[in-house]
């Protein structure tokens, strides 16, 4: 089939890379005309594990195109995919203008019947504002479909490859068979390619993302009893997980979500409710227990400083929302960093793929280290705010000879507390006892 992918985020690189990698002619368009350069010479503007491979090789075989002209990159496509930016606006709702506005001038581009594709995340009742917007310039035949994505970043491809579901939201029995015949090499091992109307497609999306931040703002809650009442929330995480109807995922406490979908897509499904006259009470108290969740190590750190940490100097282990991602949209990270700046303390932050994206917001407020031990020189205290797999099993010999003390804030519980106690640190955690040492190591 001839693809076109309006739009080269993450979103729509993937989309279009991994349609090619069945066979598929795809052009992706976009009007940032640097970045169709570099993807064109073959530099991925984007880091995500497996993307890479899958990208140079459908470029070599001439199966995936760029180009920043709409009318180009549609004129042959039998699909267009719109895979657009829809960031939240001041009130929580999705701003369309750019899914609206291409929609408008696709209406005085195409000639003949298209499936055009809403991949973005986009809010109940945008298919038919899609199609309103094309239709007002073209009277042929074309479909609007909503197809959501449901791609974690940091293992988007294995997602888009070996999808879970597939849902597709249209009407049209001809969208239907084009949609069927385009999913099918992607589902040969029997997971669902599931039908529905445009509406629910919408609203499932938003479901599925609001739910699940919800599962996790749950574990923080119960992490805050756990140290309360003195219980390990690795015990009750473990114990909940194993009943079938909870399941284990989705579960691990921490220092709150963030990234490029749950935020906004929470703050949509909100905004939508109270245009439709509801109040979805619980997601209100998900948000706002979010928002403290970021901030959770700061009264730790505060506390074992006596509330003076002005010259304080902390190393920060990660940047990003989550690992294998450069994403840093409403990462935790970029709170705490604020937030220890305004109390006079300094940072020497290392993350292996959201420095530069950090150094675009940040500035030179804080030091960049060319390596997770390096940013730990002359520091008080460790924190560390994203789980890299580099940072799970680290050389402790070389965290003791670099840190000023042995001191760990851990926002991710990425250390046994039995085995850190007995290397001699004070470590702190979400949802766990303190681990003070006691073998004489020691000194705070």
């Amino acid at each position: 089939m001839k693809i076109a992918v309006v739009g080269t985020g993450y979103v729509g690189l993937v989309t279009g890379t991994c349609f090619a990698e069945t066979g598929n002619d795809v052009t992706c368009v976009d009007i940032d005309a640097k970045k169709i350069q570099k993807l064109t010479s073959g530099e991925i503007t984007i880091y995500e594990p497996g993307l890479s491979k899958l990208f140079l090789r459908n470029l070599k075989e001439e199966r995936l195109h760029f180009t920043t002209g709409l009318e180009e990159g549609v004129k042959d496509a039998q699909l267009i995919f719109l895979a657009l930016p829809t960031p939240p606006g001041a009130d929580g709702s999705a701003d369309m203008r750019y899914v609206l506005g291409v929609a408008d001038q696709l209406g005085k581009t195409i000639k003949d019947y298209k499936v055009v594709v809403d991949k973005s995340t986009v809010p109940v009742g945008t298919a038919e504002k899609v199609r309103e917007a094309i239709a007002k310039n073209y009277k042929g035949d074309f479909d609007v479909v909503s197809n959501p994505e449901f791609l974690r970043e940091g293992v988007a491809v294995d997602d888009f490859m070996k999808p879970d579901r597939v849902v597709i939201g249209t009407k049209s029995e001809r969208a239907k068979k084009v949609m069927e015949e385009l999913y099918n090499p992607f589902v040969r091992q029997g997971n669902p390619i599931i039908f529905m109307d445009e509406r629910s497609a919408e609203l499932t999306k938003y479901a599925a993302n609001s739910f699940l931040a919800a599962k996790i703002t749950f574990m923080n809650e119960v992490a805050h009893l756990c140290e309360r009442l003195g219980a390990d929330v690795d015990m009750v995480r473990r114990g909940i997980g194993s009943d079938e109807r909870i399941g284990k995922r989705f579960l691990f406490p921490g220092i709150g979500y963030g990234g490029s979908c749950f935020p906004k897509d929470v703050q949509a499904l909100v905004k939508s409710s109270i245009d439709a006259g509801y109040e979805f009470q619980i997601l209100n108290a998900v948000m706002a227990v979010n928002e403290k969740q970021k901030l959770h190590l700061i009264p730790k750190i505060k506390k074992y400083f006596d509330n003076r940490l002005k010259g304080k100097k902390f190393a920060l282990w990660g940047l990003a929302f989550k690992p294998n991602t450069d994403d840093i949209r409403e990462a935790p990270s970029l709170y705490i960093i604020d937030a220890l700046l305004k109390e006079g303390a300094s940072l020497s932050v290392f993350d292996p793929e959201a420095m530069n994206n950090v150094k675009a917001v940040v500035g030179d407020k804080i030091e960049y280290s060319e390596n997770q031990y390096d940013a730990l020189k002359g520091a008080d205290a460790l924190i560390i705010a994203t789980e890299w797999n580099e940072f799970r099993t680290p050389n402790f010999l070389k965290i003791v000879t670099n840190l000023k003390s042995k001191v760990i804030f851990d926002g991710r519980n990425l250390f046994d507390i039995e085995a850190i106690k007995e290397l001699g640190f004070y470590y702190e955690s979400v949802g766990r006892m303190a681990s003070v040492p006691t073998n004489g190591y020691y000194t705070k």
